[in-house]
């Protein structure tokens, strides 16, 4: 029985998570996710790494992997550090076992990752650096408008007239926003246009690494935004894409839970070949 910790450090929040693996069976423990705010990354991701600890019911010294994975690789207390693309292909396997494609939609940008049934990343792109495509940019919309984000998506699916948002820079789009709001767009029907306009760009990376198997895993943190899935699954039929965006209650744990079972397994092929010196 192995107990490792995956810890997914993001721009926006900091995932934890703690399992218990043996063999090809895991148990999932304990869990995290803490905002950052305005906080230092490292302390909240010490403190919501004690946490776990003490929900799970356990010392630091029964730990025998803390991985880290996002921008996590500068947590001094952790044994080793995966990248993002890796973490949320498995933690995709491990929730859905049909994907073999993700869509990481976090704070600051969209990447696509296809992998074959055991996670193994094949191929991956990324949006580029504009933050229209990404969280922040949504939460700075929804916060113009006057609504809560967990609103955003129930909203976006009572649209009727959809407003066109064509804009690829965040600066431009949300000058697009106000020039709506002053002609009386409703909030549903900008929000759409804007779901509409940011699942173009996600689903143009499914389709350069030919996300055409499984189903598509949404992860990060606009993933529960059921009107953007709406979207996405829309511009797939449009883009001819031959497979489904799903997502899961715990979809924002995804690149925690890859880092945590990876740390297992790299901890167990370590102990096979007796070089668990290096992993400390």
């Amino acid at each position: 029985m192995t107990t490792s910790i995956g810890i997914d450090v993001g721009s926006g929040c900091i995932k934890t998570v703690l399992f218990k693996t043996d063999g090809d069976n895991y148990e999932w423990v304990a869990r995290r996710n803490d905002k950052i705010r305005q906080r230092d990354p490292k302390e909240l991701a010490r403190r919501a790494y004690d946490e776990v600890l003490e929900e799970a019911g356990l010392k630091e010294s029964d730990v025998q992997y803390t991985a880290t994975t996002g921008d996590g690789e500068n947590i001094e207390f952790s044994t080793g550090h995966f990248y993002s693309m890796t973490t949320h292909a498995r933690g995709a396997i491990y929730l859905n076992p049909e994907s073999r494609s993700v869509l990481d939609m976090g704070a600051l940008n969209g990447r696509a990752v296809k992998m074959d049934e055991h996670g193994k990343v094949l191929t991956y792109r990324m949006t580029s650096q504009c933050a229209s495509g990404s969280g922040q940019f949504l939460e700075n919309i929804s916060r113009y408008l006057g609504i809560a984000q967990n609103e955003i998506g129930e909203l976006s699916k009572q649209a009727d007239n959809p407003e066109d948002v064509s804009s690829i820079c965040a600066v431009l789009a949300e000058t697009d926003v106000i020039n709506m709001v002053s002609r009386g767009i409703s909030a549903p029907n900008i929000l759409r246009g804007i779901h509409d306009s940011m699942a173009g760009r996600l689903v143009k990376l499914l389709r350069v690494i030919k996300a055409n198997e499984g189903v598509t895993f949404l992860s990060g943190g606009l993933a529960l935004d059921e009107g953007l899935m709406d979207s996405i699954n829309a511009s797939m039929v449009k883009m001819k894409i031959p497979t489904k965006a799903v997502n899961h209650p715990d979809s924002p744990y995804a690149g925690a839970i890859g880092a945590a079972i990876w740390g297992a397994y790299r901890y167990e092929k370590l102990a096979e070949q007796g070089s668990l010196a290096i992993a400390s």
